[in-house]
């Protein structure tokens, strides 16, 4: 489903990506793991152009992000991706977020864009509060909207970019078990995260990162089962996350 080759990337001289391959099959889900500033999310936004690269390709479901002729606009309908700061429109209703780009993107009509984005909000358990503003929802509710929008659009992968680190402790558990459902569910997911319990929990690989290498790149229970396998990097970065 997702396919990165060779993939480097720049910010003037500075390299923020070196070499990344990796792959993403259908119905999997892969937790991206490293310490702050090892490129995991700009890595995860190379997967649907947010963020352009100067070295290799990323394919998506067949379609080649380093070709010009590929419509990124198409692809991204295709791609849910959920920020770390929910990206809701503050001055819109819950249900006019859950429409907008369904309607602007994917041309649906009012009503069966409406009529699909509140069985994606039902979806998150929070139907009730379909006409209420994203100021009136705590954290957490506005991340499951955010995950409803993304759904909307019938995408083929999700994305989701450290979805759980802007929320307060109390907040973080209903924003994962929304992702674990879909998990569960078969959506091919592809997700940032320092949460390593939902990684143990949901995730088929585990891609460790560090100074914008994939470092490690191998099954859940290697990755936390096999200590004596994982590089040095990995073994203290999990040692600091996992004591407590």
């Amino acid at each position: 489903m997702i396919e990165i080759k060779n993939v480097s990337k720049w910010y003037g001289n500075f390299q923020v990506l070196t070499d990344c391959t990796a792959q993403v099959e259908k119905g999997e889900v892969v937790v991206v793991c490293g310490p702050s500033g090892s490129g995991k999310s700009t890595l995860i936004k190379t997967v649907n152009a947010l963020e352009p690269f100067q070295k290799g390709d990323i394919v998506v479901n067949r379609a080649s992000i380093a070709n010009p002729k590929t419509s990124l606009s198409k692809l991204r309908s295709h791609v849910g991706m959920v920020f770390q700061h929910f990206e809701l429109f503050p001055h819109l209703s819950v249900t006019a977020n859950l429409t907008l780009a369904q309607i602007q993107v994917l041309n649906r009509g009012q009503e069966e864009a409406r009529v699909r984005g509140l069985k994606m909000l039902e979806r998150v358990g929070l139907l009730a509060h379909k006409d209420k503003f994203p100021g009136q929802l705590s954290g957490g509710q506005q991340q499951r909207v955010a995950i409803a929008r993304a759904l909307s659009m019938d995408p083929i992968v999700m994305l989701f970019d450290e979805p759980t680190s802007a929320l307060d402790p109390e907040m973080v558990g209903e924003v994962l078990d929304v992702m674990v459902q879909l998990a569960n569910e078969g959506m091919t997911m592809m997700c940032v995260t320092h949460e390593m319990g939902f990684a143990k929990k949901v995730s088929d690989r585990v891609i460790f990162m560090d100074h914008g290498k994939i470092v490690e790149d191998c099954p859940k229970d290697e990755f936390f089962g096999r200590p004596e396998a994982r590089s040095p990097r990995a073994l203290e970065f999990l040692s600091k996350i996992l004591q407590h």
